[in-house]
């Protein structure tokens, strides 16, 4: 793939085309010599040269216009027709991965560089050429200049064309990499291409390789604005779907924070309401990263808030999660999850877990710090049979002080200078640092402690926290 900066084709390009200007000055100025030597006419050699700058100016003219890759296309073959009088000319253009060579441009009535089946009626030459790509060595006389270095002059009458026909043809090179294969054609009754036409047509060859080029790096970088515009838009709907601030849950602090490790998360988390003084936490990691963990999670969020109920265990709810999400998961693809729900009196908590990092609960009375690890098995992996066999609630109840936290794996996977992770312990003790501060604190604390630890370098993973302290 061609990499620079965007901000610099424009210049990168006019510099090109400015010193490719100056080569055909001087090619100019050489043919005027050897003109003179040879007893040509210095006028036919001053309309060549003209026709040389009139079609670098167009390619110029074409990059700072920021026309299409077929106007650029058709300006190349009808350059180089103009300028060796030729009657018809075809471009055929390398694809990104350079193994087929599709029609770029193909002026009228010209004539076929790969054969054509008889069942084509002679009306229909024109629109077989234009839907026709070639290979490298396909046996086409196009597919067999894809792999040549140099251009050459085919003859009057010779191979895939009417007698009369001379034609000049060669491949468009640049640093090594064919990137497509032009040729024009004088049809009978017109004089054969001379060996000056072909010095000429190999100068065109070589100002038309390096449009190509720079036509590519354009639409790479404009594909690139594209996408990057798409993730941005992809960012925000992502940022809808996550809560921006905690709820106001009596009895209860809760406060979290969402890092993405690239444009988009493959982390979830949620709050949701349901009736009657209880509410509902979740944390999930998609499996990847990127588009396709964001897609997932999306849908990962509409199931369980449809599914989530007030009344049903925590490992129900995930039971039902799993057997909605099951059928639309590709075998690599699994959600890790915790789901807990809160009752604001009394403080009773009902958490079940999907094979996700086992939540901490820090436990006032005596500093402590426990996990809370109930049996579960990750979404997505069974249908159903071991999944509910395996996923269990745990039930207790938070005294005020206690603060609970969920995570995931980006924080303790998050790597210092020498590979070593932050590891649970440390989060442990990170925890019990900071929860006699509330939720807010703790949230703060950790984040800080693992930036400082990864030296603010959280990019290998998304990274979640949620912590819920009891007042």
């Amino acid at each position: 793939m061609l990499e620079r900066p965007a901000s610099g084709d424009s210049m990168w390009t006019n510099f090109h085309l400015g010193l490719s200007a100056a080569a055909v000055l001087v090619v100019g100025g050489l043919a005027v010599w050897f003109a003179r030597r040879m007893g040509a006419g210095l006028e036919r050699i001053q309309a060549r040269e003209n026709q040389f700058l009139d079609f670098l100016h167009g390619v110029g003219a074409a990059f700072s216009e920021g026309v299409d890759s077929q106007a650029l296309h058709r300006l190349v073959v009808e350059g180089a027709m103009g300028i060796l009088r030729a009657d018809a000319g075809i471009l055929y253009v390398a694809d990104k991965n350079g193994t087929r060579f599709v029609p770029g441009f193909a002026s009228k009535d010209c004539p076929a560089l790969v054969p054509v089946p008889g069942r084509v009626p002679g009306s229909g030459v024109g629109s077989f050429l234009e839907l026709q790509s070639v290979q490298p060595g396909d046996g086409s006389l196009a597919g067999d200049f894809c792999r040549v270095t140099e251009p050459a002059i085919l003859a009057p009458g010779g191979r895939g064309f009417s007698p009369g026909h001379t034609a000049l043809i060669g491949p468009l090179v640049h640093r090594h990499e064919a990137l497509g294969v032009l040729a024009v054609i004088r049809k009978a009754g017109s004089p054969a291409f001379s060996s000056a036409d072909l010095r000429a047509f190999r100068a065109i060859a070589g100002h038309g390789a390096f449009a190509l080029h720079s036509d590519a790096i354009q639409r790479d970088a404009g594909e690139k604005k594209l996408l990057e515009r798409d993730l941005e838009i992809a960012r925000d709907v992502q940022r809808i779907l996550l809560p921006d601030t905690p709820p106001a849950f009596p009895g209860y602090e809760i406060s979290a924070v969402n890092l993405a490790a690239r444009h988009l998360s493959g982390d979830y988390f949620d709050y949701i309401p349901l009736g009657r003084g209880k509410l509902g936490v979740a944390i999930a990691d998609v499996s990847g990263k990127g588009v396709p963990a964001s897609l997932i999670m999306a849908m990962c969020r509409g199931v369980l808030r449809r599914e989530a109920s007030g009344d049903a265990p925590a490992s129900d709810v995930l039971q039902r999660v799993n057997r909605e999400l099951y059928p639309d998961l590709k075998e690599d693809m699994f959600i890790s999850m915790a789901y807990a729900v809160f009752e604001s009196e009394g403080g009773r908590v009902n958490l079940a877990r999907a094979g996700h990092d086992a939540p901490l609960l820090f436990r006032a009375a005596d500093g402590s710090v426990e996990k809370i690890n109930p049996r579960g098995m990750a979404l997505g992996i069974d249908s159903g049979e071991v999944f509910n066999r395996v996923c269990a609630d745990s039930s207790f109840a938070m005294e005020p002080g206690d603060c609970m936290l969920l995570y995931t794996d980006g924080a303790t996977e998050a790597l210092d200078q020498r590979g070593t992770e932050y590891g649970l312990d440390r989060l442990s003790l990170a925890l019990g640092a900071s929860a006699r501060g509330g939720a807010a604190a703790v949230v703060r604390h950790i984040s800080g402690d693992v930036g400082d630890f990864a030296s603010n370098d959280l990019r290998h993973d998304d990274f979640t926290l949620i912590a819920i302290s009891k007042k």
